[in-house]
């Protein structure tokens, strides 16, 4: 893996748990607002929204620069519109990114993966 691809993941693991955690405070500000006098949404909904094209953002560079599959690329595109799915786009992106680092090791080791 070269290091725009790595970035690439890289910057989409860093967004994928605050767009996560927006989204989540978003449903909570958007309840609160029924039940409460409490209206957090238009500044909740501002900081989800930015996070959120951030994160379409670098998932379209990450999927570009790691040939992903259709499966794979919609898989964490998916992710990114389910409440809690950033936490799980990021840890699938780490293992990803972990992975990889180990095969470019054994290929410089000169160990051949069966």
């Amino acid at each position: 893996m070269d290091l725009k691809t790595a970035s690439a993941i890289r910057r989409l693991r860093l967004v994928s748990a605050p767009e996560a955690v927006s989204f989540l405070l978003l449903l909570v500000c958007s309840v609160l607002k029924r039940t409460t006098d409490f209206n957090a949404v238009p500044v909740m909904g501002m900081v989800h929204g930015v996070l959120f094209i951030l994160y379409v953002i670098f998932w379209a560079d990450a999927w570009n620069r790691t040939k992903w599959s259709l499966k794979t690329a919609a898989l964490y595109f998916v992710l990114s519109v389910l409440p809690t799915g950033g936490f799980f786009a990021e840890r699938k992106l780490k293992r990803e990114a972990e992975d990889a680092v180990i095969a470019s090791r054994a290929r410089k080791e000169g160990v051949v993966s069966a």
